[in-house]
């Protein structure tokens, strides 16, 4: 943006996302924890749109937590080349550096690890995949919006999971976030459905499902998650010029 701010070019940019997986007590149980389980860990993280904030209205948190918790234990980690495995390897070494960091960062903080928070050793992986830069899915709780951890985006597969009271709450949680690309809501009422989208600073809300993607509907974030949309006619107008031509009488 810098560079081509001064040559007065267009610029869109699709930057990072810190996104919230938000699940209401009146959701359908089975259908929130998969969600949130794919929503959090899909190709182990490492998708702009993952959410990686897991808020869990408070009458259910404890019974959502330990479901949540037990599926993410189950994903299976091994090697990408069999049909079963569920995570493979991170981007690379150094990435997984980077993950491992926030992580530790993320317990300097007081959060409490309730998966993973390691990478496997080479006896739990298969052979030819030994020198992979693997992590195990890691869940994390007990931290507030406002640290590093809630609020930096660790591309990786880490999430972390907290209470809220009611839907002002919620919309408070989610929001409170430089970045602004993607949220998931899970409720069985329509009505709240459609009000959290209302009140939700993102560019993308899906309810009740996760990565539902249409190449006509634009697809784009607010803050600082980037600039500009793509997809449909909102993208032919990036690369358009409108002109006004009057001619009077």
């Amino acid at each position: 943006m810098s560079v081509a701010g001064p040559m007065f070019k267009r610029t869109a940019l699709e930057l990072g996302g810190k996104n919230p997986t938000i699940v209401f007590a009146d959701a359908d149980f089975d259908a929130a924890v998969a969600g949130a389980v794919r929503a959090g860990f899909q190709n182990q993280g490492q998708i702009c749109l993952c959410g990686s904030r897991v808020l869990v209205e408070r009458g259910m948190y404890e019974r959502f937590r330990e479901a949540f918790v037990e599926r993410v234990r189950a994903l299976r980690v091994g090697d990408p080349m069999d049909a079963g495995t569920e995570q493979g390897s991170l981007v690379s070494a150094a990435h997984r550096g980077k993950v491992a960091a926030a992580v530790e960062r993320a317990r300097a903080e007081g959060g409490r690890v309730l998966c993973g928070g390691r990478a496997p050793e080479r006896s739990e992986l298969p052979e030819r995949v030994r020198g992979g830069a693997y992590w195990l899915p890691t869940v994390i709780e007990g931290l507030p919006m406002t640290c590093a951890t809630n609020q930096e985006e660790i591309f990786g597969p880490v999430v972390t999971i907290q209470a809220f009271s009611d839907e002002a709450d919620a919309v408070r949680l989610a929001n409170e976030s430089v970045y602004g690309l993607a949220a998931n809501v899970w409720t069985a009422e329509h009505a709240r459905g459609m009000r959290m989208a209302e009140q939700l600073e993102f560019g993308i809300v899906w309810i009740n499902t996760w990565m539902l993607r249409d190449l006509r509907v634009p697809f784009g974030g607010m803050k600082r998650s980037g600039v500009g949309r793509e997809g449909g006619e909102e993208a032919l107008r990036f690369f358009a010029e409108p002109k006004s031509v009057t001619w009077p009488g």
